[in-house]
């Protein structure tokens, strides 16, 4: 499925089309070039779970938990990861296999550990400034 995005305005209704259409997994990897808009797609799609809690970025503290309106909700960003042990280390098998929402920044940090069955949301920044979002199921 491909999606554009020409404003942030339009971020609510693209949300609720990618929760819509993940329907073989609640895990979300996203691709995309530094300031591609992953963080800010990824607050509407916690915004569109039902969660009221102020959505920011992990880059630190590696994963943040919310609560949605039926899930839990782990948002993690992996880019300041050395390599794959840190995320054994962390526990990184808990969250990913306790049927909550995951969405991943970053996730060609961890190639060896991603589940079987996700869904990869790819953003690229047009000329125009618009985001062309495309998912797809695997």
């Amino acid at each position: 499925m491909h999606l554009t995005a020409t404003s942030p305005a339009q971020l609510p209704a693209i949300a609720s089309e990618i929760i819509s259409f993940a329907t073989n997994s609640r895990i979300f990897l996203f691709y995309g070039d530094m300031g591609a808009g992953k963080t800010t797609l990824i607050k509407s799609l916690c915004e569109c779970l039902g969660t009221t809690e102020a959505v920011t970025s992990p880059t630190f503290s590696i994963v943040n938990e919310y609560i949605g309106t039926k899930n839990k909700i782990y948002h993690f960003d992996f880019y300041r990861l050395k390599n794959q042990t840190e995320a054994l280390d962390m526990g990184y098998e808990e969250y990913f296999y306790s049927d909550a929402y995951c969405f991943i920044e970053w996730p060609e940090k961890i190639p060896d550990l991603l589940p079987v069955h996700y869904n990869r949301v790819t953003i690229n920044v047009q000329a125009d400034n618009s985001r062309q979002v495309t998912i797809e199921q695997i």
